[in-house]
């Protein structure tokens, strides 16, 4: 499939802005991790500062490094973002999003276990949530996950 006809079935944020890069711009990967607490509570962090969407809320997780896999970028991710060691990842679903900076497919995978006290390491902000979520603005590739999780509890 051609990258055009992927950007079509993608989930457009922002849609009046152009897009960089044009419409045969390459597919960013990106490894998500929805971590999820004994209690049915996951986590959001906020962007930082110096990144696209500065502030606004979404689940953590990060870019695909070359021969990375889905694991393999999530572990690292949040290593180096929130300073916690995860050994499984449950791969849940994937949602391509067409961001006027970059056209992602995010692979959203579900936590479980973890080891290691939470260490905001990129100046964010953590908030654990149930639905309807309390914190925003949320990041639009985060939005389809809210729903998911709504279906699968009956929200």
């Amino acid at each position: 499939m051609s990258q055009q006809g992927r950007a079509a079935t993608a989930l457009v944020a922002d849609g009046a802005l152009p897009r960089v890069g044009g419409a045969d711009r390459a597919v960013v990967d990106v490894a998500v991790g929805v971590l999820i607490r004994s209690d049915g509570d996951f986590l959001l962090t906020s962007r930082p500062a110096d990144k696209v969407y500065a502030g606004y809320w979404e689940f953590p997780g990060g870019k695909f490094e070359p021969g990375e896999s889905v694991q393999q970028a999530l572990q690292r991710e949040l290593q180096e973002e929130l300073g916690i060691h995860i050994d499984q990842i449950e791969p849940w679903r994937q949602e391509l999003v067409d961001y006027p900076h970059a056209l992602v497919r995010l692979h959203f995978c579900k936590v479980w276990h973890w080891s290691g006290e939470l260490q905001m390491r990129e100046a964010q902000s953590f908030a654990w949530q149930r639905l309807p979520v309390s914190v925003n603005p949320v990041l639009p590739g985060t939005l389809p996950v809210l729903q998911w999780l709504a279906e699968e509890r009956g929200v």
